[in-house]
Order: C-alpha cells, then sequence, then structure tokens
C-alpha cells in the first residue's frame, strides 16, 4: 500500500543521513524526528480508517498504552476514544486526524527545509571548492524526476494489479469487539 512505499522513502532518507552524519545539525534533525513521529501518528490513525478486525484491535492496544500516563492516562485514553471503549467516536476523531495531521505535516517540512538551507546540506563528497561542484540542473533534476517517475509507476502498478498485497488478511474482516485475532502484528514500518 501507499504507506509503505512512503515509509521506505523515509527510512532510506533516515539512513543516508545517519551514513553521511546529517545528526550534526541539530535543529535540522530534530525537525526531522519530529517529522516521524507526525508520519507515523498519520499512518496510525489511517491503519485504524479500514475498521477490520486488525485496526480495531490495534486502535484498542495502542490507545491503551496511553493509560500509563500518571494521573490522567485514564482520561486521555476516554478523551481519544470519545467514549468507554473504541467505537464510531474514534473512527470519526482518527478520521479528522488523518486530515489535519497532513497539513501540520507540510508546515514541518516547509521548517525542515528552511533549517537545511539555513545551515546547508552535508557533502557527501567533501569538496569544498565551487569549481568542484555541479550545477544542480540538469543533473539533478533529470535524476529526481526519473526517481519520482518510477516510485510513481511502482506505486500505480501496485494500485491497480495487486491493491491487497501488503494488506494484511485479517483486517478484510469486519471489526469485532468480541472476537480477539490470534496474532495481533503492527505493520513492518511500526517495528523500529
Amino acid at each position: 500500500n501507499g504507506a509503505s512505499f512512503f515509509f521506505i522513502c523515509i527510512y532510506m532518507h533516515i539512513a543516508r543521513g545517519l551514513y553521511y552524519g546529517s545528526y550534526l545539525y541539530k535543529e535540522t534533525w530534530n525537525i526531522g524526528v519530529v517529522l516521524l513521529l507526525l508520519v507515523m501518528m498519520t499512518a496510525f490513525v489511517g491503519y485504524v480508517l479500514p475498521w477490520g478486525q486488525m485496526s480495531f484491535w490495534g486502535a484498542t492496544v495502542i490507545t491503551n498504552l496511553l493509560s500509563a500516563v500518571p494521573y490522567m492516562g485514564d482520561t486521555l485514553v476516554q478523551w481519544i476514544w470519545g467514549g468507554f471503549s473504541v467505537d464510531n467516536a474514534t473512527l470519526t476523531r482518527f478520521f479528522a486526524f488523518h486530515f489535519l495531521l497532513p497539513f501540520i505535516i507540510a508546515a514541518a517540512t516547509i521548517l525542515h527545509l528552511l533549517f537545511l538551507h539555513e545551515t546547508g546540506s552535508n557533502n557527501p563528497i567533501g569538496l569544498n571548492s565551487d569549481a568542484d561542484k555541479i550545477p544542480f540542473h540538469p543533473y539533478f533534476v533529470y535524476k529526481d524526476i526519473l526517481g519520482f517517475v518510477v516510485m510513481l509507476l511502482a506505486l500505480t502498478s501496485l494500485a491497480l494489479f495487486s491493491p491487497n498485497l501488503l494488506g494484511d488478511p485479517e483486517n478484510f474482516t469486519p471489526a469485532n469487539p468480541l472476537v480477539t485475532p490470534p496474532h495481533i502484528k503492527p505493520e513492518w514500518y511500526f517495528l523500529f
């Protein structure tokens, strides 16, 4: 599904940043960490929206983790649920979060890019002279367009020819609070 492709790109970006030492630019790196958390929140609330067995029980398990917050955990969980259990009110709230979080992510991405342009990106080849640098256009523009087209074709092919390939079969069963699936496991991109 699209979330898997998105997280493949994000994790490749993080691996590149770790390899080249991008964590030394603290502001840019910290905003990137916040972006990762926001994207994971968006993916989680989006995962709940199909309202299948895995979605329902994933929402139940993950939201119940908030009950461990001292003094206000139970109140916080009930506020997120919109009641005393995961129900239609929870689904409505998660849909609203899934709609609004991308706008916050877009603003944080702009901030991430502003800090990147403030400090300059890291230089993987270690050259500091302008004579050894190549222009952004046409070299990097063509490389980025090629990468975009490859990802677009892969995602379109997946969506058209095998849309259920990366989905959990248990999630095709409608949500039932009385029957717990035998193996509740998160999506691969939450297993870091």
